[in-house]
C-alpha cells in the first residue's frame, strides 16, 4: 500500500487548495479541520470554507458559530494563522450582484421574488456559489492554503458540473426568450418580442402563472449584466481546481459503503484529469494490545468462563476479540481499496475514543493523519 505523506503535502508552498470530499458521515468535516489545525501550526496561514450546513467545524474550533466571512481561529501556535467560514449560498448570491451590478440594478435584482427564491433553493446554486466564495478566497490572496470542507455523498462533486449547469441555465431557450427584448433593443425589439412571446406566453402562464412569469422576466431583464461574468468566473475556477497547486482528498469509513463511494470519487476525479492526492480512512479499529490475536483472547475467555472463575477479565477478553475482528475487518477493506487502487496514496486515522470537540481533539486526529495512523490513539 502507498503511503499518503500529508505533512509534505501542507509544508509544500505550491499546495494552494486542499479539497476534501467523500460520502456522507465519513468525517469530513474533521479532516478539514485538523488539516487546518496542522498546517497553520506548521507555519501556514490557512483558511479552512466549509459548505456542510452542520455546526461541528465552529464547535471544534472555539466558535459559537460560523458565517459567510472567515474568523480567525484564536489558541494556534507556531507561525501560521487559522481562519474558518461555513459558506452562506444566499448571501454570496447577494455579494455578486451588489459587486457586479450598479446600486438601482442591484436593489431591482435582490429585490425580485424569483431571484429570491433563485438565490435560495435553485437546484445546484450551492455548488455554484461554493466555486464563486472559493475563487474569490484565491483571488484575495490573503492566505496561502485553503482548505475545502464539501457537502456530503456524491453531491460533494456537483461542483465540479457547476460552470457547465449555470452555461446551460444561463444559455436556454427560455432565458434567451425573456432576454429578447433587451437583446434588441428599443421599439422594434419589443414588437419582435411581443410577436414572438405571445405565442407562447399563454401556456406558460398557465404553468407557472402570470405573476411570477413577470417575476422571471423583470429579473432576467435586470440580471443580464452579469450572466457572462459568472460564467467566466466558474470556469476559472474550475481551472483552478485542475492546476497543480490543488490537492483532492476523499475521505472514508472502513466501510463497504463508504470505501464504493470513495471508488466513485477516485474514478471521477481521475476521468475529470483533477490533481488527486490520496484517500484518508477515517476511524480504523485498532486496540493498545494488538499482539494478543483475536483467536488466543477468544480462547482464554472461554477457558475463564468454563472455569466460573474472572467474569469481568472474561467479558474483556471477549470485547478485545471483538474490535481484533472488526479491526482485521476494516484493515482487509482497506488493502481491497489499495490494491484495486494501486496509485492512490492512503493513510489511515484510528477511532478515537470520544467526538472531536476542540483544537486538542483535532491536533490529535491531525498528527493521526500525518503518522498514517500507526499505533493506537
Amino acid at each position: 500500500m502507498k503511503n499518503l505523506d500529508i505533512d509534505a503535502l501542507i509544508d509544500d508552498r505550491r499546495t494552494r487548495i486542499i479539497v476534501c470530499c467523500g460520502a456522507g458521515g465519513v468525517g469530513k468535516t474533521t479532516t478539514a479541520a485538523s488539516l487546518g489545525v496542522r498546517a497553520a501550526e506548521r507555519g501556514r496561514d490557512v483558511v479552512v470554507l466549509t459548505v456542510d450546513p452542520a455546526r461541528r467545524l465552529a464547535q471544534s474550533l472555539g466558535l459559537s458559530e460560523l458565517d459567510n466571512s472567515p474568523r480567525k481561529i484564536g489558541g494556534i501556535g507556531g507561525d501560521g494563522e487559522l481562519h474558518a467560514m461555513m459558506l452562506d449560498m444566499k448571501r454570496t448570491f447577494d455579494e455578486i450582484i451588489e459587486a457586479h451590478s450598479d446600486p438601482d440594478r442591484a436593489k431591482q435584482i435582490l429585490a425580485n421574488p424569483f431571484y429570491q427564491s433563485l438565490s435560495s433553493s435553485f437546484s445546484g446554486t450551492q455548488e455554484y456559489m461554493a466555486m464563486e466564495k472559493l475563487g474569490q478566497l484565491h483571488r484575495s490572496h490573503a492566505w496561502d492554503l485553503i482548505i475545502v470542507d464539501t457537502p456530503p455523498s456524491r453531491n460533494a462533486l456537483d461542483f465540479l458540473d457547476a460552470p457547465e449547469r449555470m452555461g446551460r441555465f444561463l444559455d436556454g431557450r427560455f432565458i434567451k426568450l425573456l432576454l429578447a427584448p433587451a437583446k434588441a433593443g428599443g421599439r422594434l425589439g419589443m414588437k419582435v418580442f411581443t410577436a414572438g412571446f405571445s405565442m407562447v406566453t399563454g401556456a406558460v402562464t398557465k404553468v407557472l402563472g402570470g405573476q411570477l412569469l413577470k417575476d422571471v422576466s423583470t429579473f432576467v431583464t435586470a440580471f443580464d449584466t452579469v450572466f457572462g461574468g459568472f460564467r467566466e468566473r466558474a470556469e476559472k475556477t474550475y481551472e483552478l481546481l485542475k492546476s497543480p497547486g490543488t490537492a483532492f482528498l476523499v475521505v472514508a469509513a472502513p466501510e463497504p459503503d463508504a470505501l464504493r463511494e470513495a471508488t466513485y470519487f477516485v474514478d471521477r476525479l481521475n476521468s475529470e484529469r483533477m490533481p488527486l492526492a490520496g484517500l484518508v480512512v477515517n476511524r480504523m479499529a485498532v486496540s493498545a494490545a494488538h499482539s494478543l490475536s483475536a483467536a488466543r483472547s477468544a480462547a482464554a475467555a472461554e477457558m475463564l468462563t468454563e472455569r466460573g472463575d474472572h467474569a469481568l477479565t472474561a467479558s474483556l477478553l471477549r470485547l478485545h476479540a471483538e474490535r481484533m475482528q472488526l479491526a482485521a475487518r476494516q484493515e482487509r477493506l482497506r488493502d481491497h481499496f489499495a490494491a484495486a487502487n494501486p496509485t492512490v496514496p492512503v493513510t489511515t486515522v484510528p477511532a478515537q475514543a470520544e467526538d472531536v470537540h476542540d483544537l486538542g481533539g483535532l491536533r490529535v486526529v491531525g498528527e493521526a493523519l500525518a503518522t498514517s495512523g500507526q499505533g493506537a490513539i
